[in-house]
């Protein structure tokens, strides 16, 4: 399922979310302009959790472990992937952006993403595959809008084998699909590192899980 747009239009302008959005996107196209030298990139600042872990299975937090932590969000493997993110990032981030306020906003993003990425690395601890990706703070958007627009309209475009239809869901019903989707994918590959395929699954939980979490926390009063 590929969301293209909601019908949940936004009381002010989203403009942390726009930022956010040239960010990744710039910061992709300089990763791409290093050319052999992309990997060197990803695995000095994304997040690797046996680096953070070590031989003895103690989590770690250093210089070299706690940046990757905020670096390792506005990295993308490839353009398919850094879309994929920011098409969500897109339709979803503006309602939660006007609903939290911008300053929180932004700070409920990097939070999120910190999660996620602390829940895969405790997962997995001996991965020494790095994670990079908007997912996971992501994932804690979608985690925070089922909760505050849960019957806000989602346009879907679904593919159905060759061809594809777009039908409107109530949020609830499409991020929740999502969600369990990630839950059923994240627990299939426990017993085989929990990253299978490339796809930090336990991130995307993880995120949304915080997501939810948050939001009695960061949510503007609403004054009569």
């Amino acid at each position: 399922m590929i969301p293209l747009r909601d019908a949940n239009p936004s009381n002010t302008v989203p403009f942390v979310n726009y930022t956010l959005i040239v960010v990744n996107v710039v910061v992709f196209l300089f990763e791409v302009s290093l050319g052999r030298h992309f990997q060197n990139l990803i695995f000095t600042f994304g997040v690797v959790p046996a680096r953070m872990f070590g031989e003895n299975q103690s989590l770690y937090l250093g210089v070299s472990t706690v940046i990757p932590l905020f670096t390792s969000m506005f990295l993308h493997g490839g353009w398919l992937h850094l879309l994929g993110n920011m098409l969500f990032l897109y339709v979803f981030g503006d309602n939660v952006e006007d609903r939290f306020g911008h300053a929180k906003y932004l700070v409920f993003y990097l939070l999120a993403g910190i999660a996620a990425a602390l829940t895969q690395a405790f997962i997995n601890t001996r991965s020494e595959v790095p994670m990079v990706g908007a997912s996971g703070a992501i994932a804690g958007i979608l985690g925070a809008y089922i909760l505050m627009f849960p019957t806000a309209k989602v346009s879907t475009l679904i593919p159905i084998f060759f061809f594809f239809q777009i039908v409107e869901l109530p949020a609830f019903l499409f991020l929740g699909i999502w969600f369990l989707m990630q839950i059923f994918s994240g627990v299939m590959t426990l017993g085989i590192g929990g990253d299978a395929g490339g796809v930090a699954w336990w991130a995307h939980i993880g995120g949304f899980a915080i997501g939810v979490v948050m939001v009695p926390l960061l949510k503007k009063r609403r004054w009569k």
